[in-house]
């Protein structure tokens, strides 16, 4: 089973907001499912079909898992940075899920009891700024702190309830998945697996064999070469609705 990188294009672009990691366009091909890969953000998708559209909030993922993929679809994705989260939501229900949000017209769909217009290419900035402003959106700078060790006159018990809220994650989850990312990177340069898994930590060969492949779905030996999927997105899953 294949990566989101190797079935499909993406239109990567940069974001002037602090919370936004990266924005995305992408269009589903003939492939019915693809491997989606663990990942530390979550994001919104706008999932644009002949048949509606779905607005769908995408958790953190923490294990390599197959996804669907929507036929003949369009996409555009909004990638939150590390920190960021919605207050009245409790990140650890999103982590390895996904929540499709209503629409109410084919041009908005509705959140917190208001009408929201579809955020696109072009407007996710004002989008995003527009949830803060609504307190829908906020976002936690300890998190980056902590796992960086960069924090003074906090107590460990607040700092992992915080990171948590933040992220639906404990800091080792976020560690772990961030070493993986590491060693897949690393292996796609052209390391050997001996060297990566001395230079990320892991305890030995084996070791990170057993991590990748957990995470990333892959053995060491299938990355060598490969470059690593930029784009930390799972196109659909199915789920309940949230927003009413």
């Amino acid at each position: 089973m294949k990566h989101a990188d190797e079935l499909f294009a993406f239109d990567n672009r940069p974001s002037t907001s602090a919370l936004v990691s990266t924005t995305w366009t992408t269009t589903s091909g003939r492939e019915e499912t693809m491997l989606s890969v663990a990942g530390t953000q979550w994001g919104l998708v706008v999932t644009q079909q002949a048949s509606g559209t779905t607005v769908t909030v995408l958790g953190p993922e923490t294990r390599a898992a197959p996804a669907p993929v929507p036929e003949d679809a369009e996409f555009f994705g909004i990638v939150f940075t590390l920190g960021t989260f919605m207050p009245g939501v409790d990140m650890r229900r999103l982590v390895d899920d996904a929540v499709h949000i209503p629409t109410a017209s084919p041009r908005t769909f509705r959140l917190a009891g208001a009408a929201w217009e579809l955020p696109g290419p072009d407007t996710a900035d004002v989008f995003v700024d527009r949830l803060v402003r609504a307190g829908l959106l906020a976002h936690d700078p300890l998190v980056e702190a902590a796992l960086a060790g960069d924090v003074a006159g906090v107590s460990t018990r607040s700092v992992e309830r915080r990171v948590a809220r933040a992220t639906g994650l404990t800091q080792g989850a976020i560690r772990r998945i961030r070493r993986a990312d590491e060693a897949v990177g690393l292996l796609g340069g052209g390391l050997s697996p001996a060297d990566v898994a001395q230079r990320v930590g892991y305890a030995d060969q084996p070791h990170m064999t057993r991590s990748l492949k957990h995470f990333v779905g892959r053995t060491p030996a299938q990355l060598a070469g490969s470059p690593p999927d930029a784009t930390p997105v799972v196109l659909v899953q199915d789920s309940g609705t949230a927003g009413r």
